[in-house]
């Protein structure tokens, strides 16, 4: 005997101290990860899954992602110019004072345009505008004339005697590099709109917008910076733009939520758990198991994704009301054991509801992380470990720690819950539970028919108001609409990309009215295809050098000197006969700004080539149909509209979720069939089946659209609430349960959920908002028509 308690005791450490080993690598581990740069993702795009049927194309949408994520852009604006020139003066050098930015412009620092010409001088009988290639069979005197007394001249121009007609400056001209909206004075870029002012300052970060360091530099430098300005000049204004803003408040509205949701469902599980069970070890405990299982499946999560999403972190606030259902139902069997308590026994008695109840709600999450969206699969990973982790801990830890018997059983609030339950299941069980099936199905079916969709992913994706208003300042001010639309244009060769990028921007140009993109930017602005710059070198062949004598006279008429207009004739025949190329642009300094648009060399999915981009300057709603178009007609050319992508996913795995969640009632009726016979299996799974269709049928009536997400939450409906049927139906197979105090648990478990997912349906997050609203509605049905599920009398067997 004394031997037995001996191995029974050391049998308590040892669970004791595997528990207390896993618990303490688990929590370093999440400490280590926090301590070092931030493992928290809050890049939306993170959060997106890769949509593009070409990896290419995915590869251009990260390309411009880094160009735009490491820059943020003021604009210091004031009624008075002088004001606001300098006060963008002292904005820009508090800025570079405060060591946050990796670099900071504000007035233009000094640059040498030559170095613009000196790149396309030696290539320059290849290089032909639009106007110069269509003139170029006229006659020569007069663009001479025009070239030699046009008194305006821009910040481009080349020499008369290198350049007589001009054709080089009008190339040079044609670049792309003048920002539109904005003019230099004093060495600013300054904008007017109406009696506005406005000078832009742009910036370049040391490390990601998306690392909680660069965000706290950032935001404490700009705020400093803005106080300096605003304190010398009181009419100033300061708008911002960048990622870094847009993840740094994204960060902190998901911090105060996790904040919110975690505090208060954790004080609301708490009263409620101490009202039922009056006991502060019970409610230890439990939020021991609890807490078990979300550092376990914090840890766990960023072992396997090495990143934490936002949505993640937040939903994983709100796994607190279903972990704890776990310890609940354990509690109960504890408080109602009618002899001594013998823990073991109490564990393997709770084991086969807790077990039923885990494999549904795996199902529910496994679904979850079938779908290619990364922050689903986290968000499926982090619950499963989480609720893994607390069943096992109910099994194992909890009988270890919890070896006496209750001082007191909570008999009057379990015989008050018995005499509910009883009336409740005298209503809606029984006979009665196929008539009541029928009366809601009725209801729901008009609600049915009024369900609509909205996949659009700007719905689900919530930016900071005034971030916005900033950003729509700037760019009204600059001039500028950068957009998520493009195109993609690939080839085998570098030659073969230019040549099809050359296509597509004639057919852009082409597009007029509505259809019109007021422009578009392309390398071949840079850099036109070897075949372009080979018919360029042709037609000076043939217009401008066949006849030397003649071209030699035109240009002494025109009071050219001799050796001048000898040596510019010779320049012909001496001159680079190779083309310019793309590796030669890009080595040229200046041309930083642009290379997002080369993507270069690519080797994906078993194809190889080179690849580009084409920005057109306005997508609307009535050109991107001719855009589509457009791509169609040209091979290797891709419109890509990550937007649009991932709103057609979302309409397509929303109408997939219809046939998965069918399929899963089908898992989970096949389940509980195996476990309570036939007739029981489907007693069971009504209840569950009838919130979906009752939560459905209120989305219906309330004019509110489905989303994926609102779908996706249905299969934790069936996963969640499927448990408080499977518990009331296994405290009837039990023969000394005590059905109030199981009814007692089923409705504080409920409770505990609904309030931790009720919670999350008052997210900002609008994915998170969807997916809450629908979860709570869902448990709410479920637990109310969970007495359905249970036999016409007590049995020992289903």
């Amino acid at each position: 005997m004394l031997k037995e308690r001996q191995r029974s005791r050391a049998t308590l450490l040892a669970i004791r101290a595997a528990w207390f080993v896993l618990a303490l690598v688990a929590a370093l581990y999440c400490v280590h990860r926090f301590e070092g740069p931030s493992p928290l993702e809050t890049n939306l795009l993170a959060l997106l899954p890769a949509t593009e049927a070409d990896p290419v194309a995915e590869k251009a949408v990260d390309r411009l992602a880094d160009a735009l994520g490491d820059r943020t852009v003021f604009l210091v604006s004031s009624r008075d110019a002088d004001h606001a020139k300098a006060a963008a003066k002292r904005f820009g050098a508090a800025l570079k004072n405060s060591g946050a930015f990796a670099s900071v412009t504000a007035e233009l620092p000094p640059f040498d345009v030559a170095q613009i010409g000196a790149l396309y001088a030696p290539y320059r009988f290849g290089l032909l505008t639009r106007d110069d290639r269509d003139a170029l069979t006229q006659p020569l005197d007069d663009a001479l004339m025009q070239r030699i007394y046009n008194p305006v001249r821009g910040p481009l121009a080349t020499q008369l005697a290198d350049d007589p007609f001009g054709w080089l400056e009008h190339w040079l001209s044609d670049l792309p590099l003048a920002t539109s909206g904005l003019d230099l004075e004093d060495n600013l870029l300054v904008a007017h709109r109406g009696d506005i002012a406005s000078v832009l300052v742009v910036t370049t970060l040391h490390g990601s917008a998306y690392e909680s360091a660069t965000q706290r530099a950032v935001l404490a430098a700009a705020a400093q910076a803005e106080a300096s300005v605003k304190a010398a000049w009181p009419d100033a204004t300061v708008a911002r733009a960048g990622a870094v803003f847009y993840a740094q408040a994204a960060r902190s509205a998901s911090e105060r939520e996790v904040h919110l949701i975690g505090v208060v469902s954790a004080c609301g599980i708490a009263l409620l758990m101490l009202w039922v069970f009056r006991s502060p070890r019970l409610l230890l405990l439990g939020f021991l198991s609890t807490a078990l299982g979300i550092v376990c499946a914090l840890a766990f999560t960023m072992l396997v994704f090495g990143k934490l999403h936002l949505l993640t972190l937040v939903f994983g606030a709100s796994l607190i009301g279903e972990a704890v259902d776990y310890s609940i139902q354990y509690f109960v069997v504890y408080l109602g054991a009618q002899r001594g308590w013998d823990a073991r026994s109490g564990a393997r008695s709770v084991r086969p509801a807790l077990s039923v109840a885990l494999a549904t709600s795996l199902l529910g999450y496994a679904i979850l992380a079938w779908v290619p969206f990364p922050a689903l699969k986290q968000i499926a990973c982090f619950a499963m470990a989480g609720i893994g982790v607390a069943f096992a801990s109910v099994m194992s830890l909890l009988p270890a720690l919890l070896v006496k018997g209750p001082k007191a059983a909570r008999r009057r609030l379990f015989a008050s819950a018995a005499t509910l339950l009883a009336r409740w299941r005298g209503a809606i069980g029984g006979k009665r539970a196929w008539l009541v099936a029928a009366v809601l199905v009725a209801i729901a079916l008009p609600g049915w028919l009024r369900l609509t969709s909205d996949d659009d992913i700007h719905l689900l994706i919530q930016r900071d108001p005034s971030l916005v208003a900033q950003e729509n300042e700037v760019r009204a001010a600059v001039g500028v609409d950068d957009t998520a639309q493009f195109f993609v244009v690939r080839g085998a060769s570098e030659e073969a990309v230019l040549e099809r990028a050359e296509a597509l921007g004639a057919r852009l140009d082409a597009l007029t009215g509505d259809r019109s993109v007021d422009g578009w930017r392309s390398v071949t602005q840079f850099v036109p295809s070897a075949q372009r710059q080979a018919q360029a070198r042709a037609l000076f062949a043939q217009h401008v050098f066949a006849d030397p004598a003649a071209l030699r006279a035109t240009l002494l008429h025109a009071g050219f000197r001799d050796e001048i207009a000898d040596a510019w004739i010779a320049s012909f025949g001496h001159a680079n006969a190779a083309p310019l190329t793309v590796e030669r642009w890009l080595a040229a300094p200046w041309s930083q700004p642009y290379r997002h648009l080369w993507i270069g060399a690519f080797d994906a999915a078993g194809q190889r080539g080179y690849a580009a981009i084409v920005m057109p300057r306005r997508v609307t709603p009535k050109n991107e149909s001719a855009l589509i178009e457009t791509a169609r007609a040209i091979e290797g050319v891709t419109f890509v509209d990550k937007a649009a992508s991932v709103s057609k996913l979302f309409g397509a795995y929303r109408v997939d979720s219809g046939l998965w969640l069918g399929g899963a009632l089908l898992l989970v009726l096949v389940l509980l069939m195996a476990r309570y016979r036939p007739r029981g299996g489907i007693a069971t799974t009504l209840p569950v089946l009838l919130a979906v269709g009752v939560t459905l049928a209120a989305f219906g009536y309330a004019r509110v659209p489905l989303n994926l997400f609102n779908c996706l939450a249905l299969m934790l409906v069936l996963g969640v609430g499927a448990n408080y049927a499977v518990f009331l139906r296994e405290g009837c197979l039990r023969s000394d349960a005590d059905l109030g105090a199981v009814w007692a648990g089923v409705l504080l478990s409920a409770a505990t959920t609904l309030l931790s997912f009720g919670l999350l349906g008052m997210s900002a997050m609008p994915a998170l908002k969807s997916f809450g609203a629908t979860l709570a509605l869902g448990i709410l049905v479920s637990v109310l028509l969970a007495p359905m599920s249970m036999p016409p009398e007590r049995r020992n067997h289903a």
